[in-house]
């Protein structure tokens, strides 16, 4: 049986269209499936599972050898490669889509007061923010930034300029995607396609040719000179980058599934802000409270945004507060009012057909069958470790996801770390609940020290009043 790491997201469509080109077309795919296994039979010569995963997870799916080829955007090929150069993972054939550019960006006012890239070594302390953190940090190296800070983001790094970094590192399609986020690009980092990749150790222990022979016939984009690598100018010293000292009291609130439930508790504590509703969101929407300023961001991000000071409060969930506290036991970030809304459960999630009703039972059947290491996938990781040693799992091992995290039981892990609110998605993809972590809620987040924060009265008015907000019918 051969594995087919398949990319959902934008690079989707323009997949499916190749593999059917190449003859190995699959129903549902195209279409966005949320069941994640897709099963293939070559014109009998070989059986393929397909899965669809996150981007960001098929280079270490593939690297792992638990993928043997895969389809990927180049930024995560890059990214990947920049943190493990000889990990497994062969680049096999650039496809023609999926055109990407990593574009260093800025506000044209912070570009204008920093110069051009090749005088950013004069200044102390510039603040990256972005998704691609390996290649950022490769940035700042090669520019010989001195003292530079890069924000590993889970996503909206364009959100951060210039309250909280002067710069973000994107993957766009072109110079109007910056441009929309009121940016202006400062470098090009990297331009390329999507990549057809491969397992080294596939290709050296396993036949492939039934996908291979198909593969290796999709069309290959022109061969084009890279951007030139931004030089640094040699300074004697640097100066460190001065800013405005904060004067407002930040509350961070959050896009995606917490949105909805962000707005209403909002909306029954009687706080209100333009461009900010149920369904919609500018990322600075103006709060209507003086002394107050208000950033979308996503949540997962929050609790360390918190603890940077970053943010005076946020309201992100639970789960996100906790995978944080556990990764940082001494952080000075915690909860103080429950919202009560986004009500779900965090579970370790098992194969439906597993013959085991408790953890304890599914553990002696995993060692029972040969299982030296247990393994756990989470988009939560963290949480997952806290788990694994809670439940006495012996010898385990997390593998952190980025998301369409159902798929990965039972081939790739035992144990999945999972929240369900319905258990749709579960049954969907033949996945059972063996053991409950916590229920998460969204809840309010602040740092330990805010009574000592000269914006304490206001945070003190805000806390309270999200803390009488009642739980829903």
């Amino acid at each position: 049986m051969l594995k087919l790491a398949l990319p959902g997201g934008d690079l989707r469509g323009a997949t499916a269209a190749a593999l059917a080109a190449a003859g190995l077309a699959s129903p549902g795919y195209a279409e966005g499936s949320r069941t994640l296994r897709l099963d293939l039979d070559v014109d009998g010569e070989a059986d393929v599972v397909e899965r669809v995963f996150r981007e960001k997870d098929i280079p270490v799916q593939i690297a792992l050898g638990n993928y043997d080829l895969g389809v990927c955007g180049d930024p995560w090929v890059q990214e990947f490669l920049a943190r493990h150069a000889d990990e497994g993972l062969v680049r096999l054939r650039r496809l023609d889509f999926g055109a990407t550019r990593l574009v260093l960006a800025a506000p044209a006012e912070t570009a204008a007061r920093l110069g051009s890239v090749e005088d950013w070594p004069r200044w102390s302390g510039i603040r990256i923010a972005t998704e691609y953190p390996f290649l950022a940090e490769r940035l700042a190296r090669a520019l010989r930034l001195p003292r530079t800070r890069v924000l590993a983001l889970l996503g909206a790094a364009e959100a951060y300029p210039p309250e909280d970094a002067e710069a973000c590192l994107l993957a766009v399609d072109d110079a109007a995607d910056v441009a929309k986020h009121g940016l202006v690009p400062v470098a090009t980092v990297a331009a390329g396609h999507a990549w057809l990749i491969a397992s080294r150790e596939s290709l050296a222990r396993r036949d492939l040719s039934a996908l291979l022979s198909r593969l290796l016939t999709l069309p290959s984009p022109p061969v084009i000179d890279p951007p030139a690598p931004p030089r640094a100018r040699r300074h004697d010293r640097d100066e460190p980058l001065e800013r405005e000292p904060r004067r407002s009291v930040r509350l961070a609130v959050p896009d995606g599934h917490g949105q909805p439930h962000t707005y209403h508790a909002l909306r029954d504590a009687g706080i209100a802000f333009d461009g900010y509703d149920e369904t919609s969101y500018v990322r600075r929407p103006a709060s209507g409270i003086e002394g107050l300023e208000v950033k979308v961001i996503r949540p997962q991000d929050m609790p360390a945004q918190v603890a940077l000071g970053n943010f005076d409060l946020a309201v992100t969930g639970r789960d996100c507060l906790l995978d944080h506290q556990y990764a940082f036991p001494s952080t000075p970030v915690s909860e103080v009012a429950d919202l009560h809304r986004s009500r779900y459960m965090q579970a370790a999630v098992v194969a439906e057909d597993l013959p085991a009703e408790t953890i304890e039972e599914a553990v002696r059947h995993w060692r029972s069958r040969g299982r030296g290491t247990i393994r756990v996938a989470s988009e939560y990781p963290n949480l997952a470790d806290h788990y694994a040693r809670s439940a006495q799992l012996g010898r385990y091992a997390v593998m952190p996801v980025a998301g369409a995290s159902e798929g990965f039981v039972p081939e790739d892990a035992e144990i999945l770390i999972e929240g369900t609110e319905t258990g749709r998605s579960l049954v969907a993809n033949r996945l059972k609940v063996i053991d409950q972590l916590t229920v998460s809620t969204n809840c309010l987040i602040a740092r330990e020290d805010w009574p000592l924060s000269p914006g304490a009265p206001l945070i003190r008015d805000l806390i309270e009043r999200l803390r009488r907000v009642p739980a829903p019918a």
